[in-house]
């Protein structure tokens, strides 16, 4: 079934399993029907702050049945949902604010004290809604009780914005890419058509919800098909395997590294995982050799995918039902076209390696307030990606590198230049240069090559604090290395 919009499907979804249970955190097991209601409360109270059709709503909360409430509360009012990452520092946070031109934060009692340091910087967002993300009581609890269960939507139609994600810009600022509801329409049916999902799965939700792979996987596509999604506050492997266990998940989306986790862990053997259906993994590139070994041990697939923030974001994935090529991420998801060109934009053979383009209904929008960094990745229809691959004779698409300077650790991108201007902000640092480095956990890591100021000394550690002020905990590199100069 299609739908006009994010909230009308989830009307429709409350409507046919209104007393099944939708999101299950610590000790809520939250229905269909009474997610919906949460949602139009916070809509009305929305909407009573004058926030309304194409505002932005910035959520920065962690998992947790709130941020469902929240996306979604945006969605029924024709708001834009701002997904913020919980890492961000108040460096971040108040650019993050004023860029997309927040009305209003949504976030946790710990996370304020960030936004307090930094609230007279950020004019336009002046209120803030508060919770301690446990549902519990809370302001946020407060206006789901106070406000009326019974919501009308404004006309919302499949070019409307409603979502923002930010990501990574090669000129070191982050790029709010605008997913519109047609957009994320495309991700609707994922788990339905591509996993062979069924009504009354469960999902176990691990990557953030913030994340554009989370957001589809783990929240959107299970709420269009019906299935329930297991939250934790706090993870583990044994608490991920005694979910799995104790809830009998069925399937788990999520970035390499749970995987290598759960192959790697001592006390698997330990725990019951027979209700496992599907794994699926995205975010960065998983080691072909170790899908088979998984797929023996656990008893099953484990299926491969691709996607960016800037395609809403999966592109392509691998059927269960097709035959399984070890290091591919599969074919285009319905809807959506694939080419790889060279530096001409001229469309190269078969297993010829070049740069991967994307046409769809999935491509984003575009990037809020720049249309020049836009217009730079998409031509003519097409979304230059960045990455390089190749195409079988048979359809599969294969990664084979980066044609962009990025760094993918554990499933979050890093532009160097973004690292590289905070390095640069410290008065000691003459200039630097950030590179990655292989690491089978994480894909890869983040390390800096910094050339000091003559004649002044600089200790590595009191870098890495200086970069922990500005940047992200991933952003941050692990090690520093001093050099003279960078042709080194």
């Amino acid at each position: 079934m299609e739908y006009a919009n994010l909230g009308k499907m989830l009307e429709h979804s409350a409507g046919r399993y209104s007393d099944q249970a939708s999101l299950i955190f610590k000790d809520h097991r939250i229905s269909f029907g009474a997610l919906n209601g949460a949602v139009n409360a916070l809509a009305n109270h929305l909407r009573s702050l004058s926030v309304g059709k194409g505002d932005k709503v910035a959520i920065l909360l962690p998992n947790c049945p709130e941020f469902v409430i929240s996306y979604f509360a945006a969605m029924k009012i024709g708001a834009v949902a701002v997904t913020l990452s919980v890492f961000s520092t108040p460096y971040e946070l108040q650019y993050l604010l004023n860029n997309s031109d927040s009305r209003i934060l949504i976030t946790t009692n710990a996370a304020e004290k960030r936004f307090a340091g930094i609230r007279d910087q950020v004019p336009l967002c002046r209120d803030i809604l508060l919770t301690d993300g446990d549902f519990g009581p809370s302001p946020f609890r407060d206006v789901l009780e106070k406000n009326s269960r019974d919501f009308d939507s404004p006309s919302i139609g499949k070019d409307d914005p409603a979502v923002m994600i930010y990501t990574a810009g090669l000129t070191g600022r982050p790029l709010g890419a605008v997913l519109t509801h047609g957009n994320i329409a495309t991700q609707w049916k994922l788990l339905r058509d591509i996993c062979e999902g069924r009504e009354g799965d469960v999902g176990l939700c691990l990557i953030p919800l913030f994340h554009a792979f989370g957001a589809a996987a783990n929240m959107v596509s299970a709420i269009e098909l019906g299935a329930a999604v297991v939250m934790l506050d706090q993870m583990s492997m044994d608490g991920i395997f005694e979910a799995i266990s104790r809830e009998k998940i069925t399937y788990i989306a999520a970035v390499p590294r749970l995987f290598l986790g759960m192959l790697l862990h001592e006390n698997a053997d330990k725990y019951d995982v027979r209700s496992l259906r599907l794994c699926i993994t995205g975010g960065s590139a998983m080691i072909p050799e170790f899908i088979p070994v998984f797929q023996e041990k656990f008893a099953v697939k484990l299926m491969e995918g691709y996607g960016l923030t800037e395609a809403s974001p999966v592109c392509s994935f691998s059927r269960p039902w097709m035959t399984q090529k070890l290091g591919s991420i599969g074919t285009p998801i319905p809807g959506a076209e694939a080419r790889v060109v060279d530096d001409a934009g001229r469309d190269l053979p078969v297993n010829a390696e070049g740069e991967l383009l994307i046409r769809g209904k999935n491509v984003m929008a575009g990037y809020y307030g720049n249309e020049g960094a836009t217009d730079s990745v998409i031509r003519e229809g097409w979304l230059h990606t960045g990455d390089l691959a190749k195409i079988d004779e048979e359809g599969y698409l294969f990664l084979t590198g980066r044609k962009k300077r990025m760094i993918i650790t554990s499933g979050f991108n890093v532009y160097p230049r973004e690292v590289e201007t905070v390095l640069e902000m410290h008065p000691l640092v003459k200039t630097s240069r950030v590179v990655s480095k292989p690491d089978m956990m994480r894909g890869e890591i983040v390390r800096a090559q910094v050339v000091p100021k003559k004649g002044e000394p600089l200790d590595e550690k009191e870098l890495i604090r200086h970069c922990r002020t500005y940047l992200s905990p991933y952003k941050v590199p692990r090690r520093v290395e001093f050099v003279e100069d960078l042709e080194s």
